[in-house]
């Protein structure tokens, strides 16, 4: 059923389009903090960006000191003749966020910040995650608005500025400001979200010991980015005391390249070697799509003999228990239940010198388990390897029923504008703020079979998909606030 708000939204195309290619101008990758900016310039801009537009457009605004806020739309009870009879007591959240990975990969063909539009797609960091969103919802609740509909609760769009780094500043929001009674969270897939897994991040460390041995040295590793990416490069330096030249190195890596068909190159720099890798970039709640340059190096220096028997152990762990598994099987945490399927395991980064070398996993798990459990499965293993491992992070599961009511509201809003009706509720490997939110699932924004190539090289929204999940969310708020 068309209602006022959906033919608003569509009179609005061009202007939710704009909006998405500002918010993609400015580089909200998390940088140095400053007084008022504890996530660094470019997150503040677009933070700003959001706020003025709130203020602008009528409604309430709320600031925490720069980590987070709010935009927020009052609701009320009306009487019969449109008279107000009360303010709503309760508060639909709908948290959104407008920090973005770092662009990574040069391997881009559009400009990462540039917004450029072809073939009806916007380009850009950000476009699918989680900018797109952010357009939508903003441009939804300032339809219904519009349109005259009040609705029976708040409406507060939260804006999270730290959402892939570490989720500090939805942390300080939530302890300044009253939680809302539910919500939804555009940061996912539909057609909804019923549940997600449990995300862990942890580092694995080993000491090295100095080496007397003659020959290759490894004088440095490093690679990543972040936890949650699988990173798409990675480089090594190397020395040999010899003069050869590294004419052995440089055979060796031509006869990996031509054995394997992995991207391995290797130059001179001064006296010392340099070997880079690259992968795939990929989401790291998905790092079978993805292709770890972590994996490729470390294998590649697993078969050149470095003279180092500390080092030698470390390159023998990671090819027998870690290679390119992206299950956590060998690492004896190959776990899985039947709603959520089998544990990601994802090496994100790197850092290695002559003294250490640690690794920063990011693993999810699933619904059904408890965290200690992934751990617990990893201790005989790494007492095995004299390995140490540091617990960095924890996001427990979220998971409701499908015959949940709230699920099934979702369900309906996204069949009536699809005309799917074969789709079910999903549980995900992706942390979405959902589990900061009390009663909160992620719903959306992206379509079935459809990536949007978040979190990798030339990352897009599509302009028609863009309307279209305007107006699920419009309808979803309606329904959600009393609008029948």
């Amino acid at each position: 059923m068309k209602r006022k708000y959906n033919e608003i939204i569509d009179s609005r195309r061009d202007d939710i389009v704009a909006m998405l290619r500002e918010l993609i101008a400015f580089k909200s990758v998390k940088g140095e903090p400053s007084e008022g900016k504890p996530f660094g310039e470019g997150v503040h801009l677009a933070y700003m960006y959001m706020l003025e537009k709130g203020r602008s457009d009528g409604f309430e605004i709320s600031d925490v000191d720069g980590f987070g806020g709010h935009i927020e739309w009052s609701g009320m009870e009306l009487d019969e003749g449109g008279e107000v009879i009360s303010l709503a007591d309760e508060t639909l959240g709908i948290p959104v966020h407008l920090d973005v990975v770092p662009e990574g990969s040069d391997e881009w063909s559009h400009a990462p910040f540039g917004a450029e539009i072809e073939d009806g797609k916007i380009y850009g960091r950000g476009a699918a995650d989680n900018k797109d969103a952010v357009a939508a919802v903003y441009s939804a609740i300032k339809a219904l608005k519009d349109s005259g509909y009040v609705p029976k609760k708040n409406v507060r769009v939260i804006l999270g500025l730290d959402e892939e780094t570490g989720w500090i500043g939805m942390k300080k929001y939530l302890e300044a400001t009253d939680a809302p009674d539910l919500g939804f969270v555009p940061d996912a897939d539909f057609p909804a979200i019923n549940g997600e897994k449990g995300i862990i991040d942890f580092e694995l460390a080993k000491k090295l010991s100095k080496s007397n041995e003659k020959g290759i040295s490894l004088r440095s590793v490093s690679g990543g980015n972040a936890p949650n990416m699988v990173p798409d490069r990675a480089r090594a330096v190397v020395m040999d005391e010899s003069d050869s030249g590294y004419e052995a190195v440089k055979e060796k890596i031509a006869a990996f390249r031509e054995a394997t068909g992995y991207k391995v190159y290797g130059k001179g720099v001064g006296k010392a070697f340099e070997i880079s890798a690259l992968g795939k970039s990929a989401h790291g709640a998905y790092p079978e799509a993805g292709l770890n340059a972590i994996s490729i190096l470390l294998e590649f220096l697993d078969g050149i003999g470095i003279a180092n028997e500390s080092v030698r152990d470390f390159l023998s762990f990671y090819r027998d228990r870690i290679g390119f598994d992206t299950d956590g099987a060998r690492m004896g945490i190959g776990f899985s239940d039947e709603p959520s399927g089998k544990l990601t395991f994802n090496v994100g980064m790197i850092g290695m010198d002559s003294e250490a070398v640690i690794l920063t996993v990011n693993a999810r798990y699933p619904v059904t388990m408890l965290e200690e459990r992934v751990y617990e499965a990893m201790s005989p293993l790494i007492h095995e390897y004299d390995l140490g491992i540091v617990k960095c992070d924890s996001k427990p599961p979220i998971y409701f029923p499908e015959d949940d009511p709230f699920i099934e509201t979702l369900m309906d809003v996204y069949r009536e504008n699809t005309g799917d009706t074969r789709s079910r509720p999903l549980v995900i490997g992706g942390g979405t703020y959902a589990r900061a939110v009390p009663n909160a699932v992620a719903f959306g924004p992206q379509f079935p079979g459809e990536s949007g190539r978040i979190h990798q090289a030339d990352e897009y929204a599509v302009e028609d998909n863009l309307l279209k999940i305007t107006h699920i969310y419009a309808d979803a708020i309606y329904r959600l606030t009393g609008g029948v």
